[in-house]
């Protein structure tokens, strides 16, 4: 096992990659009365569809990897057109993806869903909840079992059934019970009629996180609402090359709303060991957000509303931990400003602009200048800390 990087001689942690979901993951778990409902892949060739209960789709079966078989990286759209059997092993094959950690110098890694949503969205288009649910709790089972193979160096985050409050709160305390290291939230259950994560309706749900210590993820494109990757962020005269550039982009960023409402809603001061995660957002936007949330809290008198203990960017120091990949202003310019405490490194392997095949390459050149204190927390011991991994040695 390498549980070292050349680069940095840490045991990386990489806080953001993705499982393409094995096509028997839950009916090879599921009781007999619900294999033939459970998510499953039919259909041949390009016209194989994820499907839950008779016939509603919740997916295509495009593995959503852009690392081919051979091991070469897709840089265009082709991939549209990849299925299972077209893309690297390490996508859906967990022994595979810890044989490609050591190949790229990566101690462990944190894993999300692809065929749920990154928020579990897609499962809002089945309508019985009870189905919903054991979607949800097969998933994590699946989860606490590759997090055990792998000898806690895969670490999938746990979905929670957030269309019903107390089943959420229970899958919360279920997770930490299985020994799952965090939850994968959706943004907006407004967005269904649900009242919006600021309103009291979800403090028992707070109240678990909060009690539990598992960090709440919050994945850009975690909802209906937030997932715009070919809707609204492109021109429609633009091609789908661009559409697919601009798409990813506008998302990056979409999760700077989705922090704003928690910090404006006072959760926090209810709430003072709940550990929050933007995920695959970047941090260049931080300071400026930041910078803004303090300056329109008191130039729209927004605190007569609700009366924070702090001023709205200090619970960014306290509460949130935002992470890069590509970036290179940011992690050279900007740490200081956000808190080296508060960044964490990911891959986002196997997705688009994951930094696959140059890892080490891009670490050895942003962190060239940071101190030794500064990389330990920012490659390692962040990272360790927020969700409990322990480092070997």
């Amino acid at each position: 096992m390498s549980a070292t990087s050349p680069t940095t001689g840490l045991s990386i942690i990489d806080v953001d990659a993705h499982i393409t979901e094995p096509h028997d993951l839950w009916t090879s778990r599921a009781p007999a009365s619900l294999k033939d409902r459970v998510p499953r892949v039919v259909g041949t060739g390009l016209e194989r569809t994820w499907i839950v209960d008779k016939d509603i789709q919740i997916s295509t079966a495009n593995p959503v990897s852009v690392i081919g078989k051979d091991g070469q990286k897709s840089r265009g759209t082709e991939f549209f057109g990849w299925q299972i059997e077209d893309v690297h092993p390490a996508s859906y094959d967990m022994k595979a993806r810890v044989e490609v950690l050591d190949q790229f110098g990566l101690f462990a890694q944190i894993l999300y869903p692809n065929v749920a949503g990154f928020g579990t969205q897609n499962f809002m288009k089945v309508e019985d909840d009870d189905l919903r649910l054991a979607c949800a709790r097969i998933y994590n089972e699946a989860m606490a079992e590759i997090q055990a193979d792998s000898n806690n160096r895969l670490l999938p985050m746990a979905m929670v059934p957030w269309w019903n409050i107390e089943q959420s709160v229970e899958e919360v305390q279920r997770a930490k019970g299985m020994g799952l290291k965090g939850i994968v939230m959706c943004s907006d259950p407004d967005s269904i009629g649900l009242p919006d994560l600021g309103e009291d309706a979800w403090k028992p749900f707070w109240d678990a996180c909060n009690d539990t210590g598992l960090p709440v993820n919050f994945h850009i494109g975690a909802s209906e609402t937030s997932f715009n990757m070919f809707g609204r962020a492109a021109w429609p005269s633009n091609g789908m090359r661009r559409r697919l550039a601009l798409g990813s982009a506008a998302l990056f960023v979409e999760n700077s709303r989705v922090c704003s409402n928690m910090i404006y809603s006072g959760i926090f001061d209810r709430c003072p060991n709940l550990k929050v995660v933007s995920v695959e957002s970047g941090i260049g936007w931080i300071p400026f957000v930041l910078e803004s949330l303090d300056y329109e809290w008191i130039e729209t008198g927004a605190q007569s509303e609700v009366a924070l203990e702090k001023r709205p960017s200090e619970y960014f120091r306290d509460h949130f931990w935002g992470c890069f990949w590509f970036e290179k202003i940011a992690p050279t310019k900007l740490i200081d400003a956000i808190g080296e405490d508060n960044v964490l490194f990911e891959t986002d392997f196997p997705h688009p602009t994951c930094l696959y095949p140059h890892v080490q390459e891009y670490i050895a050149e942003v962190s060239v200048d940071w101190s030794e204190t500064r990389k330990r927390k920012i490659f390692q011991d962040n990272a360790s800390k927020l969700y409990g991994i322990a480092l070997p040695g």
